[in-house]
């Protein structure tokens, strides 16, 4: 058998201090937003080594970066909290919303509604309706921060993984805890859903990842 090698397509300086977060839009596959530590959003499109669009508007650390489905919007979690939205083909905020009381390190978009989710190191998943202008549910049951979420594929739950190490399905429309994956042994760092099957993925501390079914 012959493997492929691989190679470093691009490097670039994506902002002036700490890059900590990025998302590829899944749409077209060919834009990328950055988050940094110099409080701004980036975008970029893959291959060209200059920002498109450098969003201004948060006041302390971007820490979570999500596109929509359409990539019309991106939302920032920063280290205050905040949640701005950004409408991408007017560069403009459309959407400041307050209501964590820490860090917002983690944001996602609903598949196809016109809501997303922000998990943040106050404990609690919240689920914010862009039209409505603000927060529709807070799910609580975390002990410790809410590091990684990630709605299902077909849009009827939402997952959501802390420091806590446990992992916990919510039923969108119950608004209600469908079960708690307590198999891990340290935090919860990341996940994802498998984009067809019914598989999700779990990272965890200690270098360790699982396979739910």
């Amino acid at each position: 058998m012959t493997s492929k090698r691989a190679y470093k397509l691009q490097e670039f300086v994506a902002h002036s201090s700490s890059v900590n977060c990025l998302k590829i839009g899944r749409k077209s596959s060919r834009v990328l937003v950055t988050g940094g530590e110099d409080h701004k959003v980036n975008l970029w499109a893959i291959g060209k080594p200059n920002a498109i669009l450098s969003l201004s508007g948060h006041t302390s650390a971007v820490e979570s970066v999500s596109f929509d489905s359409s990539e019309v919007l991106v939302a920032a979690g920063a280290a205050s909290g905040t949640v701005k939205l950004w409408d991408l083909e007017e560069a403009k905020i459309v959407r400041t919303l307050t209501g964590h009381r820490s860090n917002c390190i983690s944001v996602d978009f609903h598949p196809f509604g016109e809501f997303f989710a922000s998990g943040s190191l106050d404990t609690n998943l919240k689920i914010w309706d862009i039209r409505r202008k603000g927060c529709i549910h807070t799910y609580k049951g975390h002990t410790r921060g809410v590091n990684a979420i990630r709605f299902t594929p077909d849009g009827r739950w939402v997952v959501s993984g802390g420091e806590d190490n446990i992992v916990k399905l919510w039923d969108l429309t119950a608004g209600k805890l469908l079960h708690d994956f307590k198999c891990h042994e340290g935090q919860i760092q990341c996940i994802d859903f498998h984009p067809h099957e019914f598989l999700l993925a779990t990272g965890w501390e200690r270098f360790v990842f699982n396979v739910v079914i």
